[in-house]
């Protein structure tokens, strides 16, 4: 079959690789249907130093099972289903918890002898645990936007969990990317009243307002902190969900929240120290946040999609066929696309 490897920075090649087969009695075969390129996918790709042993990209796709192991009991051959964007047995301790991203069992894709989520194919380990059946066709309109589930929607919907957004809350997002808005949506849902997206990127914050966003900040630096005090009473809001992973949007979290208020930071983080002095620790500031487990959220925010509430495929801006990944990984690096979705 046909895959992405990602060789060294700036290096994204399409190549043939060995077809996945059954290796263990709870695995599944699934044919890709729709992958996608994640912010995540950009940092190796600007710094992964040259090799001889490509990475096997991609970690968010859902595709139709082909083939199942003898111990898999839940899933058939023809079954749609989405991946979350880590595997899991979905039995152990961690797993019960809502933590499947701590699985005893589990893992990532693309390492380890499993295959990536941009390929024409992947053995899936632990299928019942790990895949979600979706109730529509391989054809149905609605792909994109389940698609979601695999990884974004479930991280800014993570963000807000994590950050305790209820009904009349006051929001700010930080980071108009993918997550950023997925997070928009996520904060209506659970019915912020008043949600600041702060955004330089015209485009990325109508689709925001589009998505829930009451404001958008698009100054940054002092002037963004100032803009978004104005809009709260001078107070800054209850809840800031940062979505970037950059110090610099970690900063401008804790100087527009609230005291007592929470953050909550899901954006990969690019920098290892925490800047939480004495300062914020005196304004009881909560931080919070970390990787979401995708699978413990899929079937909660399945229905918003599946009756119309919510469209998060359209953070999807831009669409490539696998022979064209490369151009996509340098358009979302370039800015010019949001998300790209990867249809096989």
């Amino acid at each position: 079959m046909r895959a992405t490897l990602l060789y060294a920075a700036d290096d994204v090649r399409v190549e043939d690789v060995v077809d996945p087969k059954i290796q263990n009695p709870t695995d599944a075969v699934v044919r890709i249907v729709l992958s996608c390129v994640c912010g995540s996918d950009l940092w190796p790709y600007k710094s992964l130093p040259p090799t001889d042993h490509p990475r096997h990209m991609g970690h968010e796709f859902l595709g139709v099972v082909e083939e199942t192991g003898s111990e898999v009991s839940g899933l058939k051959t023809g079954d749609v289903v989405v991946a979350p964007f880590v595997y899991a047995d979905n039995t152990c301790e961690y797993c019960r918890e809502g933590l499947q991203t701590s699985c005893v069992n589990g893992g990532p894709w693309g390492v380890n002898g499993v295959d990536g989520g941009q390929g024409q194919a992947a053995r899936v380990p632990y299928a019942d645990g790990t895949l979600v059946k979706l109730p529509v066709g391989e054809d149905s309109e609605l792909l994109p936007d389940l698609l979601t589930l695999s990884d974004v929607l479930c991280t800014g919907y993570h963000a807000a969990r994590t950050a305790g957004v209820r009904r009349g809350d006051t929001v700010t997002v930080v980071g108009d990317g993918a997550v950023g808005l997925a997070a928009v949506i996520s904060a209506k849902l659970l019915g912020a009243e008043q949600i600041i997206l702060m955004g330089r990127h015209q485009v990325r914050t109508d689709l925001g307002r589009d998505f829930g966003a009451t404001d958008v900040v698009a100054e940054r630096g002092e002037e963004g902190i100032a803009r978004v005090r104005e809009l709260t009473g001078g107070e800054g809001t209850r809840k800031v969900l940062e979505c970037v992973g950059l110090e610099d949007a970690l900063v401008q979290s804790f100087a527009v929240v609230r005291n007592g208020g929470t953050i909550s930071r899901v954006g990969a983080p690019q920098f290892t120290d925490v800047p939480f002095g004495f300062g914020d620790f005196m304004r009881n500031i909560t931080l919070t946040g970390g990787v979401a487990p995708a699978r413990a959220y899929i079937e909660e925010l399945m229905p918003y999609i599946l009756d119309g509430s919510i469209r998060p495929g359209r953070v999807f801006d831009r669409t490539v066929s696998l022979d064209d990944v490369a151009d996509g990984y340098r358009a979302m690096n370039d800015r010019e696309a949001l998300k790209v979705l990867i249809r096989l």
